[in-house]
């Protein structure tokens, strides 16, 4: 799938990318004609990959993204970027998205103290995302305790790695969200 919509979506698809530039399949490095609707087809595909979520997520995203003032693709990006999962891979408490939703969903990880397993629940400027107490021992949160998992963390987080805490401290600028996606494309391609 990395290889396909030219974005690295794992370390290990980073590597393979290296190796194997070119698209999969027996027409890989054939020319394939550009359209219009291709590119906008291919940038949603992207942003979806990226946050892993599903077509029908996506839309819902998009209509609420339409409704707030403002540009309406960095407000798709702003809150798509609030989601718990992708606040929990921000903070460096999961290597990629798919494991941050699976830490989320098994109730590894607390809101202001309280368990919520729903991937795709939209934090606020404030709240406070810890891994569970009874959850810190396990292999995978020894290590993002360590630092492994986040070189370095977004401006609008405050992380406390030894603890496994992170503070929503403010919603996301456009600069500041590490997505390779032109949103412009994403809002053309529902708004057909």
């Amino acid at each position: 799938m990395s290889r396909a919509l030219g974005v690295a979506l794992t370390p290990k698809a980073a590597r393979v990318m290296e190796r194997r530039p070119t698209r999969p399949g027996q027409h890989g490095r054939g020319r394939i004609k550009d359209t219009d609707y291709k590119a906008r087809l291919l940038e949603k595909q992207r942003l979806r990959a990226q946050y892993n979520i599903g077509e029908r997520q996506l839309r819902r995203a998009v209509k609420r993204a339409v409704r707030r003032p403002g540009r309406t693709g960095e407000e798709l990006l702003c809150d798509l970027e609030t989601r718990l999962d992708a606040l929990v891979l921000r903070a460096g408490f999961a290597p990629t998205i798919y494991q941050a939703r699976q830490a989320v969903s098994h109730g590894h990880i607390r809101i202001d103290g309280h368990k919520v397993d729903k991937p795709a629940y939209r934090l606020n400027a404030g709240q406070v995302i810890e891994v569970a107490e009874r959850s810190k021992a396990k292999t995978p949160f020894v290590i993002a305790a360590t630092g492994e998992y986040a070189a370095e963390h977004p401006a609008y987080l405050r992380v406390d790695q030894d603890a496994l805490r992170a503070q929503l401290l403010r919603p996301p600028a456009r600069p500041e969200i590490p997505v390779i996606c032109d949103d412009r494309l994403v809002v053309e391609y529902y708004a057909r």
